[in-house]
């Protein structure tokens, strides 16, 4: 039996995601029999006349703002679906680079729960659902929906779409996908579609994403064969595909890995982009929380790096953007990733660490980092006092960067914005 309470189109954002969290069992529940169920009653599974469905272990939410900043600059009208959310959880759908509003969320969600019967969804599921309803009340033209966890069994593979991007392959989420690579493989390319463009931006991937490719008779695009790309200078870089070539590309603020991606599911999409569209796309696209600069004095970096593979990445972006200068870390992250390995890749670039416990079922505390830390590190009860000691600690020249997860980052932006305000 449905709850009496259930709130309605005119109730507050707030109290409809207090009702989300409480209907469902488990936080997390991978399978698509229900929220499939529910999309094919409600004609959702089409939202726009085009669909990119994007997975991957690091790197998603790069390649959708490049590709939602390319597709604007060419005048498509363009929905993004992401999460996590940094603060509000408005930022999980934007229209035309701009989050939607409460009322069109709780609009959204009304028309879901109407629909929904007696079927149990998930939070994820329902907001899936809805931000695929918003999509199609606003009719966009174009749709680029990140993947929340996996690929094959995530709630976004209900969607028909058109073209299948893998940013990346790494372990992470080890409790739900497990430690195989192979796996891992395997249930990200679980989006690609027969018949349909499935390009791969991870180097070398495990052999069991060509080989799902190659069995449903996806058209399979691997970096490194069917396209490439080269740094050709700090600020110049160049991308090709077969004998299709673009040179004298700018070298935008997000890894150049997934606009390298970006633009060979663009090329697959059958959209109408130029290459003066490609060259301002890259030079506007932006993203909160990825090598965000929030100050100049001290210099403040936040960026959501949360496991090795992203931490090798904002390790290198710390050794190209300031080699000399002394690096404060303000750290929090949650206790289901690799901890000991992300620390260990930073460890070569960071001389004073900032230790933060986070709050929830999946944090890990300050303790928690400290054991993977030399001896002797203040601990702090939350990622704001952490970093507001790094504030009255840093020196001329210094750098702060602040990351580890999504909560981490999100905490000290929103605390940076209200002192602001």
């Amino acid at each position: 039996m449905k709850q009496n309470s259930i709130p309605q189109a005119t109730s507050s954002l707030t109290m409809w995601l207090d009702y989300l969290t409480h209907i469902h069992t488990s936080a997390i529940d991978l399978g698509l029999d229900r929220v499939q169920a529910v999309a094919t009653k409600a004609s959702l599974t089409k939202p726009a006349p085009t669909v990119i469905t994007v997975a991957g272990t690091n790197g998603k939410g790069s390649t959708c703002a490049l590709m939602e900043s390319i597709l604007l600059d060419a005048g498509y009208s363009v929905g993004v679906y992401s999460s996590p959310h940094l603060i509000n959880y408005n930022e999980r759908v934007r229209i035309n680079g701009v989050d939607v509003s409460d009322e069109q969320h709780t609009q959204a969600f009304a028309f879901v729960e109407e629909q929904r019967g007696e079927i149990s969804l998930s939070l994820f599921e329902f907001g899936t659902l809805a931000a695929l309803r918003i999509f199609q009340t606003e009719q966009v033209d174009v749709v680029l929906l990140e993947v929340g966890l996996g690929g094959r069994l995530d709630a976004t593979n209900v969607v028909d779409h058109d073209v299948s991007v893998i940013t990346s392959l790494a372990i992470d989420h080890v409790d739900w996908l497990g430690d195989d690579i192979n796996v891992i493989g395997f249930e990200k390319a679980g989006i690609f579609r027969a018949g349909k463009p499935a390009i791969c931006g991870q180097p070398k991937p495990p052999s069991t994403v060509a080989a799902h490719a190659d069995d449903i008779g996806a058209e399979f695009y691997q970096v490194g064969i069917q396209f490439d790309y080269e740094k050709v200078s700090d600020s110049v870089w160049q991308w090709r595909s077969g004998s299709f070539d673009l040179t004298d590309l700018p070298v935008p603020t997000l890894p150049l890995a997934n606009a390298a991606t970006a633009l060979m599911a663009l090329g697959c999409s059958g959209l109408d982009v130029s290459d003066v569209n490609i060259v301002d796309g890259l030079r506007k696209a932006k993203l909160a929380g990825r090598m965000q600069r929030i100050s100049e004095k001290p210099i403040v970096m936040l960026d959501v790096a949360h496991n090795p593979h992203s931490a090798e990445y904002l390790a290198s972006q710390i050794r190209a953007q300031f080699p000399s200068q002394t690096i404060h870390m303000v750290l929090g992250m949650l206790h289901d990733k690799d901890i000991k390995s992300t620390i260990d890749v930073l460890k070569p670039v960071v001389s004073h660490w900032y230790p933060a416990s986070l709050s929830g079922p999946r944090a890990a505390s300050a303790s928690e980092l400290c054991q993977h830390l030399k001896d002797g590190h203040e601990e702090y009860a939350n990622p704001v006092s952490a970093f507001e000691s790094a504030m009255t600690r840093v020196s001329d020249g210094d750098v702060i960067i602040v990351a580890g997860s999504f909560h981490t980052v999100g905490e000290v932006l929103e605390h940076w914005k209200n002192k602001g305000e």
